[in-house]
C-alpha cells in the first residue's frame, strides 16, 4: 500500500499576518508540529487558523521576520509547490472535467512519475479509499463523501511529508460528517503523516487531534491534548468555547465556595475566587440521605436516550446544567440537590 514520504517536523517562528489593507489576522506565532503528529487548529470564524495553515502550506507568506521551518531547513520563501505538502480543501478543488482516477492521478502527472508508475498509485489509493468502482466516473457524479475521499487521495498519492486539511467535512451532513471524521483518524494514525487539521467544530477537533491549538482573534489561547483543553482550560474564552460550561458567581470562605443554592466544598480553592466554572457531566444529582452542595428546582429535562440534559434553577438569576445518566423521570418544578466534586473545577 502507498505510504507517505518520511513525515517531517514542522516550525512557525515568529509568524504573523498583516493583509495588504493594514488588517492584522494572526500575531506572532511560535508553534512546533511533531513529526507524525496531528496537530488541530480550532476556533470560530475568522481566529487565523485557516491563515495559519496557508502559512505552512506556503500559499501565504509570514511578515517580515516570520520563518517556516520544515525538519530545521527554512521554507519560507518556497511555494507550496515546493514544499511536498498534501492539501485538502473545504471545496476539495476537484477537477469537473477529470474523472476521479485522473484526479487522483494529477499530481503525480504534474511532477512527471511514469505512466506505470503513477498507474500503480492511482490502483492503491482507489483500494485505500475503498472507491474503485468510481474509477472511471466523473466527480459530478459522486456524492459528497464520495468527492472528500477523492480529495484525500489525491493529496495522498504523491507522498507528502505533511498533510494539510482545510475543514474538509463542513460541506456534509451531520450523519455522513461523523462517519468521515471517523475514517480520517484512522487513516492518519495509521500512516503516521505529519498533519495539521483545520475546524471550527469541537467534536472534529477532540476525535482528531493529538493535540489542539485553540485561536481566538489571531492569538493561540491554549495548546494542548483534547483532554486538557476540555478539562483544564487555560482562559474564559477556551472554557466557554470548548463544550458547556456552568459558571456560578460568588466568593470563598472556609475552605467552600458560596453561591446561589448553596456552597461547594473546595479545599485549597484560590481565596481570591469570585466564580466557579465545571462542566455539566461533573454534576450528579444527590441521593436522598446524601448531603448536597446545591439545591435547585428543575426547569427543564430532555431525555437524549443515552443520557438526559437537566436545567435546575438555583435562584438568583442562576441556572445549573446536568448532563448523564439520570435513573428516573424528573418533573418541571421538581426540587433537586445536586453534587459538585471539587477535583473537577478547573482555575483559570
Amino acid at each position: 500500500m502507498t505510504q507517505p514520504a518520511a513525515s517531517l517536523s514542522i516550525t512557525l517562528q515568529a509568524c504573523s499576518k498583516t493583509f495588504d489593507d493594514g488588517t492584522r489576522v494572526l500575531e506572532p506565532l511560535d508553534l512546533r508540529i511533531e513529526a507524525g503528529e496531528t496537530l488541530v487548529l480550532l476556533g470560530p470564524s475568522g481566529c487565523g487558523k485557516t491563515t495559519t495553515l496557508r502559512l505552512i502550506a506556503g500559499l501565504e507568506q509570514p511578515d517580515a521576520g516570520g520563518r517556516v521551518l520544515f525538519d530545521g531547513d527554512d521554507v519560507t520563501a518556497l511555494g507550496i509547490e515546493r514544499r511536498n505538502v498534501g492539501m485538502v480543501f473545504q471545496s476539495y478543488a476537484l477537477f469537473p472535467n477529470m474523472s476521479v482516477a485522473q484526479n487522483i492521478g494529477y499530481g503525480l502527472k504534474l511532477r512527471r512519475t511514469p505512466a506505470a508508475e503513477r498507474e500503480t498509485r492511482v490502483r492503491e489509493m482507489l483500494a485505500m479509499m475503498r472507491i474503485e468502482p468510481l474509477a472511471d466516473r466523473s466527480v459530478d457524479q459522486l456524492s459528497g463523501g464520495q468527492r472528500q475521499r477523492v480529495a484525500l487521495a489525491r493529496a495522498l498519492a504523491v507522498r507528502p511529508r505533511a498533510l494539510l486539511l482545510d475543514e474538509p467535512l463542513t460541506a456534509l451532513d451531520a450523519r455522513l460528517r461523523d462517519a468521515l471524521r471517523v475514517e480520517i483518524s484512522t487513516l492518519l494514525r495509521r500512516l503516521r503523516i505529519t498533519s495539521v487539521y483545520v475546524t471550527h467544530d469541537q467534536a472534529e477537533a477532540m476525535a482528531l487531534g493529538d493535540r489542539i491549538v485553540v485561536m481566538s482573534h489571531g492569538r493561540v489561547e491554549q495548546v494542548g491534548s483534547p483532554r486538557e483543553v476540555y478539562q483544564r482550560p487555560a482562559s474564559r474564552f477556551v472554557a466557554d468555547f470548548i463544550g458547556t460550561m456552568n459558571r456560578l458567581p460568588g466568593h470563598m470562605a472556609g475552605g467552600s465556595f458560596h453561591c446561589a443554592g448553596g456552597r461547594i466544598a473546595w479545599p485549597g480553592g484560590p481565596e481570591a475566587a469570585r466564580e466557579i466554572l465545571f462542566r455539566p457531566e461533573h454534576v450528579r444529582i444527590a441521593e436522598a440521605g446524601a448531603g448536597a452542595d446545591l439545591h435547585g428546582t428543575v426547569t427543564a429535562a430532555f431525555f437524549l436516550g443515552d443520557r438526559s440534559r437537566v436545567l435546575v434553577d438555583l435562584g438568583d438569576a442562576q441556572t445549573v446544567v446536568l448532563e448523564g445518566a439520570v435513573r428516573r423521570p424528573l418533573q418541571i418544578g421538581e426540587r433537586l440537590g445536586l453534587r459538585v466534586d471539587a477535583q473537577d473545577l478547573p482555575v483559570l
